[in-house]
Order: structure tokens, then sequence, then C-alpha cells
């Protein structure tokens, strides 16, 4: 495990990488992109774009619908640090490696973060297509990125949960819909591990605690509640997981549906973009 002074050093060598990368650049929006989501990304007026593996500590995007680049630019009059693709427990990588770029982005200057990811519908009312705005989550996956030696620079010993997501930034999501015109559907997340779906059992004993699952996201934010962000994160529902009707699915299926979704996705995101304060 690392100490407080090892990650400080990981985090300067990213921040100071991208920083020699895009120079006098100093995003206040964050934006991680999930599963088949990457279309809000070309929203972006690029500054520059730069892959991961060029970042120092950075993991690298093992999925096939994740392109791997962080990219710096403007969008709706705005300075945003977006990850087109994000990394997964199921990688093989430790919740800390997760949230690592979080913190970078904290060291930068980000103050507001917006997550998008796949998941599982697992609210009868709920159809694939849908958006769902993430009210709350539940942490399923058996491990926490907090763990270990705590840095009060990045955030304190005992962060309060309760509220991860931003109430303001939620309300302007709904305000955007109803100015667009896109139905919203809101409710609780659960992150899993994966990379298997889940069996009947499983869905029927989660959907009663929960709206939708899925295999990221959690650790993301809790370290950008930890690091003080204000967080809006929004689920793309790819497939029905209502247990009396459940019906085989695969990643195409999935992907699939995603992209039916991506334009009310990057609708929405940008509207609330530029809608927020610095």
């Amino acid at each position: 495990m690392k100490t407080v002074e090892e990650t400080r050093k990981m985090i300067d060598e990213a921040v100071n990488k991208i920083r020699e990368e895009a120079p006098g650049f100093e995003p206040s929006a964050g934006i991680i992109l999930g599963t088949g989501l990457g279309a809000l990304a070309n929203e972006i007026k690029p500054l520059k774009k730069i892959p991961y593996g060029e970042i120092p500590h950075f993991p690298v995007s093992t999925v096939e619908s994740h392109s791997g680049i962080l990219i710096a630019g403007e969008m709706q009059g705005k300075k945003v640090l977006a990850m087109s693709g994000r990394f997964h427990r199921y990688e093989g990588y430790s919740m800390k490696q997760i949230a690592f770029p979080v913190y970078v982005m904290k060291k930068l200057g980000v103050k507001n973060l917006f997550i998008s990811n796949a998941a599982g519908g697992m609210n009868p009312a709920f159809k694939a297509g849908d958006l769902a705005v993430i009210t709350d989550h539940i942490n399923f996956m058996g491990d926490n990125p907090l763990l270990g030696p705590n840095d009060p620079e990045l955030g304190p010993r005992w962060p309060d949960m309760i509220e991860p997501y931003s109430s303001a930034l939620i309300k302007a999501a709904f305000d955007a819909g109803k100015e667009l015109g896109i139905e919203l559907q809101k409710g609780v997340y659960m992150g899993v591990t994966g990379p298997n779906l889940e069996t009947r059992a499983e869905y029927r004993m989660m959907g009663k605690f929960a709206d939708m699952v899925g295999m990221s996201t959690v650790p993301e934010v809790i370290a950008g509640v930890h690091a003080g962000m204000r967080i809006l994160g929004i689920s793309v529902i790819t497939d029905e997981c209502v247990p009396e009707t459940l019906k085989p699915v695969n990643i195409e299926h999935i992907l699939q549906n995603a992209a039916k979704a991506e334009p009310k996705l990057t609708a929405i995101m940008k509207a609330v973009i530029g809608r927020v304060d610095n």
C-alpha cells in the first residue's frame, strides 16, 4: 500500500504531465464517460488530447468501447477535462487505481464532476434507452478507494456521504430535461464488480434496494466526495433486469442501446455544464 508521500508524488507527476501538454489549462468541470457513451467527447472543442498511456500512473482502458484518451478543452464556454473511457474492477484494477484520475482532476482545479455509465434497469418502470439520474448509490463492490492512509490535502479521513450526488446538479438536469423535452428517470445505483451480469436471484435481491445496477461509478464518486466535488451521475439503461421477464443479453446489445441514448445524454450533460458556475 502506498504511503501518503508516494501517492502525492504520483498525483503530482500526472498533473505535471497534463500541464506540460496543456499549459495554463485550468478546468472547472471533469467528465467521465462510460461504456458506449463517448459521443459527448465530440462536443468538446479540444485543446489537447492525451492518451492515458502517456500520463504517469494512469491505468489504461482495456474495454473495447473505451478510447482511453484524456481531453482538455472547452464546452459551453467552460474549461473541461474529459476521460473518454474509464477503468473497472473487473479489468483487474484496484479501487485506488480507479479513483486516481479523480484526485488528478482535483489538483488541476476541477470542482464539478459529471459521470455517465451503462446500467441494467431493475426498476420495472425503466426501459432500455432511458436515462436515469442517480440520486444515491449502494457500494456492493466489497472494497473502498479510501482504505489505507488518508491524505488530508485530498480530503477528510471520514467523508460524509449524506449527499454524494449534488441536489443542485440533479435539479439542473431535470430542468434541462424539461426544456429539451427529454424524459428522465431517477433512482438508486448499485455498484458491483462484474464482469458477469447478474443472476435472476441477484436481480431479485438487488431490486429491493436499488433501481439500476452497474460495474463502475461508485469508486469515482467516493473519491469525488472525499475531494469535495459536486457530482452529477447519469445512467443509460441498456437492458431490462426484471427477473420475471429476463432475457439473455450480450455486449453488442448493450452497446446498441447505449448508442441510441447517446444524443439525449449528450444534450442533458451539455445543458447542465453550461448552467454551472466555475
